[in-house]
C-alpha cells in the first residue's frame, strides 16, 4: 500500500461548536502511568464524567494524548458517530482534517446539509469551531493506488469500499489516510487513525452555518466579521 509523509504546519478541522472541551482530557499529562486510575477517580465521584469522556476503551493507552487542546482530538475517538463516515463505519473514531481551510468548509457544510435535510430542518444557522494544527506522519497515500481503486474509495454517494479499506489499514496499525477532496476539487484531506498521529491544535475561530431549508448558502465568519456567500 502507497504512503507519503504529510507534513502540514496547519491542518484545518471544523466541528460543530456545542461540543464544549473536555476538561479532564485538558488536565492530563503525557505520563501514560497516571491516565486509568485519574480516569477511575473521576468516574467514581462524578458518574457525569463518564459521559463527558466517552469511551476511553477506544483508545490504546499508548495512543492516548493529554495535556491543553488534547480534547479536540481525544474527542474524535471516544465520541464516536455511530453512523460512521468515510473511513469508519461506526465502531472507532477518525479525526478529519483539511489542508486548507476552504477544503475543511466545503466538506463540512455538505455534511451539515445532509444532516439538516434528513431532520427536515427550517432555515436556522449553526455555529461551528475551527480548529488548526501541525500534522507531520506517514499516512497511506489513497492518491497513488490504481484508478479502479481509487475511486471506489473516493465514491460521493457510498462508502462501502472507504471502510473495508480503512479496516484493513487500522488492523495492520497505519496511522490513517491521505485523499482528495471528495467535496472540494483540489483540496487534500487526511483521516487519523489514532490521536498520536496528529499534533494538538488550537481554535482558530469560529463560523456560522446558514440552513435555509434547502441547502447552506452562506456562512458567517467571525474572525472578518462578514458573511459569505456559498
Amino acid at each position: 500500500m502507497p504512503t507519503c509523509r504529510v507534513a502540514w504546519k496547519q491542518a484545518w478541522r471544523i466541528i460543530a461548536s456545542r461540543y464544549p472541551p473536555i476538561r479532564l482530557f485538558e488536565r492530563l499529562t503525557t505520563d501514560q502511568a497516571v491516565w486509568d486510575a485519574l480516569i477511575a477517580l473521576e468516574q467514581l465521584t462524578n458518574p457525569r464524567i463518564r459521559d463527558e469522556i466517552g469511551d476511553i476503551a477506544l483508545v490504546p493507552p499508548d495512543e492516548r494524548v493529554g495535556g491543553p487542546g488534547a480534547s479536540w482530538v481525544m474527542a474524535a475517538f471516544t465520541h464516536v458517530n455511530p453512523n460512521g463516515s468515510r473511513f469508519s463505519d461506526g465502531a472507532y473514531g477518525v479525526y478529519y482534517a483539511a489542508a486548507e481551510i476552504e477544503t475543511a468548509i466545503a466538506e463540512t457544510v455538505f455534511h451539515f446539509e445532509a444532516f439538516a435535510r434528513d431532520s427536515a430542518d427550517p432555515p436556522r444557522s449553526e455555529d461551528f469551531r475551527v480548529l488548526v494544527g501541525p500534522v507531520d506522519e506517514t499516512f497511506e497515500d489513497v492518491a497513488a493506488l490504481p484508478p479502479a481503486q481509487r475511486t471506489a474509495l473516493l465514491d460521493p454517494d457510498s462508502y462501502a469500499a472507504s471502510r473495508a479499506y480503512a479496516q484493513t489499514l487500522r488492523a495492520a496499525g497505519a496511522n490513517g489516510v491521505t485523499y482528495p477532496s471528495v467535496r472540494h476539487a483540489g483540496g487534500q484531506c487526511l483521516g487519523a487513525f489514532k490521536p498520536t498521529a496528529v499534533g494538538i491544535p488550537r481554535q482558530e475561530r469560529h463560523l456560522a452555518y446558514r440552513w435555509n431549508g434547502e441547502r447552506v448558502d452562506r456562512y458567517f465568519d467571525y474572525a472578518g466579521d462578514a458573511w459569505i456567500e456559498l
